[in-house]
């Protein structure tokens, strides 16, 4: 068992420590939350956890092994330094940072200690994914031409204007850190990394200072295009579609990870037939957390590289470059 200390218990962290309540694999031993409320004193009891406002608590207490880190992304660099020099295994939300300059730092420090680094990534986990991943890297559709997608959905309209998820600091180019990057790193480890990237983004509709739409386009090194629309302000919407020149392959979701729902693949074929099918959904969430578990036990390897986790902040960095010089910009990995 993993014992962990869950970092910043807004909407996400207590989600989490929700998902690991019944976990066979981890279990979450302590709370960390600056600003306590009714809430996360509720779930602190219901959890079965220790609450406390100092992240020093977590590094220092022996019986924490690992600390999950649910705060916001500009904090993400000093609270994985901190945890990597007190040996502590790490679980980091995405995006993983800012900077690609900063991802190396963080993943150099936990490879120095050996530290399994977890990312907040659990849509690989996801059966049409899986599937998809499966049919690119067995060439089932021939080669890859294009690639489309839109992650977008509504969450984000009753934020207040401060709210830290639409400040420019921690989530510039709209909802494209809570939303495109997840589309990213799904097709960065189908494809491979990609090397240049153009963004606009607007605020059309909501009261967030980093605004509520973003729109990409993106080659990878092989040549393969791309696009990518994020809506933080559109009932929820989700597809990935990929091209080749024997088959393309696309998928829909019908509900937010929050609010579980089917999903449906559909496969076009040279006969121009197309095959459906639909897959019911499973807790990827807490899926990724329990593979995290099990490569920090040797039980098995995490299926996330270091030359992804940091290629993935270098597309988000070069995104955010573009939205403010309206250029292409080029992918630093």
């Amino acid at each position: 068992m993993l014992n962990v200390a869950v970092v910043g218990l807004g909407w996400w962290g207590q989600h989490v420590a929700r998902v690991l309540k019944d976990s066979r694999k981890i279990k979450v031993v302590r709370g960390i939350e600056m600003m306590p409320n009714a809430a996360t004193r509720k779930l602190a009891k219901e959890v079965g956890f220790a609450l406390s406002k100092d992240y020093a608590d977590a590094l220092a207490d022996d019986n924490v092994d690992g600390v999950i880190l649910t705060t916001p992304h500009s904090t993400h660099e000093d609270l994985v330094l901190q945890a990597a020099k007190a040996g502590k295994q790490i679980f980091c939300e995405k995006p993983l940072s800012l900077t690609a300059a900063s991802a190396k730092k963080m993943v150099r420090a936990c490879a120095r200690k050996d530290i399994v680094l977890g990312l907040g990534h659990e849509r690989r986990y996801e059966t049409a994914m899986e599937k998809l991943a499966d049919m690119v890297a067995n060439k089932e559709l021939g080669t890859i031409l294009a690639v489309e997608g839109n992650f977008s959905h509504d969450k984000f309209k009753p934020m207040k204007k401060d709210n830290w998820r639409g400040n420019p600091k921690d989530a510039p180019a709209a909802g494209w850190t809570g939303m495109g990057v997840h589309l990213t790193d799904l097709l960065i480890s189908m494809l491979g990394p990609i090397q240049q990237i153009r963004a606009i983004s607007d605020r059309r509709v909501l009261n967030l200072p980093s605004g509520d739409v973003a729109s990409t386009q993106f080659t990878f090194q092989d040549g393969t295009m791309g696009t990518i629309n994020v809506i933080s302000a559109t009932p929820f919407y989700g597809r990935l579609t990929v091209f080749g020149d024997k088959k393309w392959v696309d998928i829909h979701e019908m509900a937010h990870p929050e609010n579980p729902g089917d999903t449906h693949m559909f496969i076009g074929t040279p006969d121009g037939k197309r095959d459906r099918r639909v897959y019911k959904p499973r807790d990827t969430v807490k899926m990724n957390f329990e593979a995290w578990a099990d490569a920090v036990a040797g039980k098995k390897q995490y299926r996330f590289t270091d030359a992804e986790r940091i290629a993935n902040v270098a597309v988000l960095e070069a995104l955010s470059t573009s939205v403010k010089t309206g250029k292409p910009e080029r992918v630093r990995n």
